[in-house]
């Protein structure tokens, strides 16, 4: 459903700052999450400031230099596309500016933002130090990259990938993390910026509520975001297209607890 409210698409071209898509707090109609992603050209900068937000940088191609304060990480990332490997990220609290400057050609950078009153200290997070593991068997397995998840300090958000290969389901069994109730659940906004390995490719992704007042199958293709204020939200992708997803999550209380669809929790045993 190309209509939905849930589906954000990539401008057709960056704009004249490298902006590829923006997702805000007001954009989304919800508190925690905003989500930007740039593809910068050698030499341009980027510089993000906010008093109120910590962020979190993720290479997802190419080379940057970046800098928070007198803390400076030189040529941080490395990887030509997100399904080469991990890549390297930054997290850095709010307060000051962050500094992305590209040296190589097409870099891409996601920028995840959540608010914060004092964060963590900045770091670097080198993808050789990101905790990759594999979820799930058969039809359902995929692999997580860890980069910004509980293991590491921050004040609201959540950062993580995953990987897809064609044909097979991902957030799967179905869960939710809609309601505000440690340490059954907790309540996490979250989106979900897609990117195919064959730019033509697609996937599919599913966000329902127990009583069907939300209940979607969005076609989603390479670079779109879907916003996931609420429900259960699987996704499954074609056959043929391999799948990558970049998650970035936040709410009241950092922690990643969720509800599997009562009707497929039996999968789980």
């Amino acid at each position: 459903m190309s209509d939905s409210k849930l589906l954000v698409r990539s401008f057709p071209e960056p704009r004249s700052d490298g902006q590829l898509i923006s997702v805000t707090p007001r954009s989304a109609g919800w508190g925690y999450v905003g989500f930007e992603v740039y593809r910068l050209v050698r030499g341009t900068p980027l510089d993000w400031t906010s008093p109120g937000h910590e962020v979190c940088a993720v290479i997802l191609s190419g080379r940057a230099d970046l800098s928070y304060g007198r803390d400076e990480w030189p040529e941080l990332g490395g990887r030509s596309t997100v399904f080469d490997g991990v890549g390297d990220s930054v997290y850095a609290p709010p307060g000051g500016t962050l500094k992305v400057s590209a040296v190589t050609d097409a870099c891409e950078v996601a920028l995840c933002w959540a608010p914060a009153k004092r964060g963590a200290d900045p770091i670097a997070i080198r993808g050789a130090d990101v905790k990759v593991l594999k979820r799930g068997s058969g039809g359902i397995e995929r692999t997580i990259h860890n980069i910004l998840m509980e293991d590491r300090p921050a004040e609201s958000l959540l950062v993580t990938e995953v990987l897809t290969p064609g044909g097979n389901w991902s957030s799967y069994p179905p869960h939710k993390h809609d309601t505000d109730d440690p340490p059954r659940e907790t309540y996490l906004e979250e989106t979900y910026y897609h990117r195919m390995k064959r730019p033509e490719g697609f996937a599919v992704q599913l966000v329902y509520t127990d009583d069907r007042s939300v209940d979607e199958a969005i076609r989603v293709g390479d670079g779109d975001v879907v916003l996931v204020p609420h429900g259960y939200h699987p996704v499954v992708a074609a056959p043929g297209y391999d799948l990558y997803y970049l998650n970035v999550m936040a709410g009241p209380t950092r922690r990643w607890l969720v509800t599997t669809d009562p009707d497929h929790r039996w999968q789980l045993d």
